[in-house]
Order: structure tokens, then C-alpha cells, then sequence
């Protein structure tokens, strides 16, 4: 049975938009406030999206506490615009003792076409961390 729904549903993305068959780690709306001075985005704000989503995944998956260590291979591939919806995307690929590597990708649908595009990827390291800000083990599954 196929699913129906408008083109800002929240709902989860799918093959009819063009995105990723996944719910994003987050989804948020680039505004003027992060145009940098050629009226693009900042590449600063798009990786705090990217970190943010990173650590969302971390923070379920070490079910606590995590601080970003590293950022490894970021890759701007196209702008992003304001008015463009972005979904970053993040998937768990190594958990060792304490830390987590976590790639992100980062989508666009573009405000006035709706067309999907990938934006940036890069590779995230988290560490879990207790309550003194010491690094502690990930649980396991």
C-alpha cells in the first residue's frame, strides 16, 4: 500500500521527494540569519546542523551524555540557499569502548523547485561521557 501525503508533511522522507528513505536526525528551515556575506549559507551553521544530528543518534545510542571529539572528511558538495529545507541524516558506522563514528549527510529541498539535493557529508566522532565529564563506556545493545 502506497503512503499519500502532502510535499511538507512532516513525515518520514521517501523515493516520491527525492530524499532519503529514512527519517532524518533532524529538519530545519535555513533562514536569512545564516546567509553568509555572498547571500549562501554559512558553512559554519550547516555544520552545527550536522553536529547537532550526529549527536542526536549518539546521545540515543550511548543513552546519555556525549561530547564531539572530531570531524573528519567534510565535504561542502553544494550550497544551500535560503528558504531550503534541510534533513541531516545520520548513521552509526563503528562504536568502540567509549566513542562512536557517525556519518552525516545533509539534504536540501530546494525552496522554489522542491528538488532534493545532497548538500555535504562528513564523519563525526563522539565520546560518551558521565556526569564529571569523564569518558565512559557505550552500553551495549
Amino acid at each position: 500500500m502506497s503512503e499519500t501525503r502532502p510535499p511538507d508533511s512532516p513525515a518520514a522522507s521517501g523515493p516520491s521527494d527525492g530524499l532519503p528513505e529514512r527519517d532524518p536526525a533532524i529538519r530545519t528551515l535555513a533562514m536569512p540569519a545564516d546567509a553568509n556575506a555572498n547571500g549562501d549559507i554559512f558553512g559554519g551553521w550547516l555544520m552545527a546542523q550536522m553536529d547537532i544530528a550526529g549527536g542526536v543518534a549518539a546521545i540515543r545510542r550511548a543513552r546519555g551524555r556525549v561530547v564531539t571529539v572530531a570531524v573528519d572528511a567534510m565535504e561542502f558538495h553544494r550550497p544551500v540557499m535560503i528558504g531550503d529545507l534541510l534533513s541531516c541524516y545520520a548513521t552509526i558506522v563503528r562504536i568502540g569502548r567509549t566513542s562512536m563514528t557517525i556519518d552525516i549527510e545533509s539534504w536540501v529541498q530546494r525552496r522554489h523547485s522542491g528538488k532534493a539535493e545532497k548538500v555535504t557529508q562528513a564523519r563525526f566522532t563522539y565520546v560518551a561521557i558521565d556526569e564529571t565529564g569523564r569518558p565512559r563506556p557505550v552500553p551495549q545493545e
